[in-house]
């Protein structure tokens, strides 16, 4: 659990400094034009260390609080210590690439946040406890209902394109999640499937 907390520690320090001063916020954004004209490639990954708001931050850091601990006991166990690390910094990056092939060319667009490694993050451990509660509002769901709804929630907001979120982000990130997850550990796909055939309430 020490890297996950590290994770969410150094998150919090950079996003703070970036509250402070709208400058390093910008520094470390994803901003696909000038990653594109001035290969600030670096911005691939520092983007999902900055947050739009106090909001948004202790959003995705609660969610990596609660499900990174387990994934990181995971990748530790299949490649090493670092293996967490490496998971998590890989999905910021493939979660926002999609988005940076659209917006390349578009001066206006810019991307920041964890959402799409912690979107990882959470559907690798749905893959391990897929009938665990998670609480949205409040309220517990099943993690497979949940993510069936987030999945559909997700297409549908990016289809619209009406507010301000990268849904593009969220939904690469979980796909990458589940797809390397299942990589570094096939036998996880065939535990999930039976897991899922045989819900706890009906033994």
């Amino acid at each position: 659990m020490i890297v996950n907390l590290a994770l969410i520690a150094v998150t919090v320090i950079v996003s703070w400094m970036a509250f402070k001063r709208r400058e390093t916020g910008l520094a470390l954004a994803m901003w696909p034009s000038i990653v594109h004209r001035k290969r600030e490639y670096y911005r691939f990954i520092t983007y999902g260390f900055v947050h739009a708001d106090m909001q948004h931050l202790l959003f995705n850091m609660i969610t990596l609080f609660f499900f990174g601990s387990m994934i990181e006991q995971v990748y530790a166990a299949s490649i090493g210590p670092f293996g967490y690390v490496l998971f998590y910094v890989s999905a910021l990056a493939i979660s926002i690439l999609p988005s940076y092939r659209q917006h390349r060319n578009d001066p206006g667009y810019l991307s920041i946040g964890a959402s799409g490694a912690v979107s990882a993050v959470l559907f690798a451990f749905i893959l391990y406890q897929p009938w665990s509660l998670i609480f949205v509002f409040f309220f517990p769901i099943p993690a497979i209902v949940y993510a069936v709804l987030y999945v559909a929630f997700t297409v549908y907001m990016n289809r619209r394109g009406t507010d301000n979120i990268n849904h593009s982000a969220h939904l690469w990130g979980a796909a990458y999640g589940v797809l390397i997850t299942v990589a570094v550990d096939p036998s996880s796909l065939s535990r999930f499937l039976l897991a899922v055939v045989h819900p706890p309430f009906l033994s």
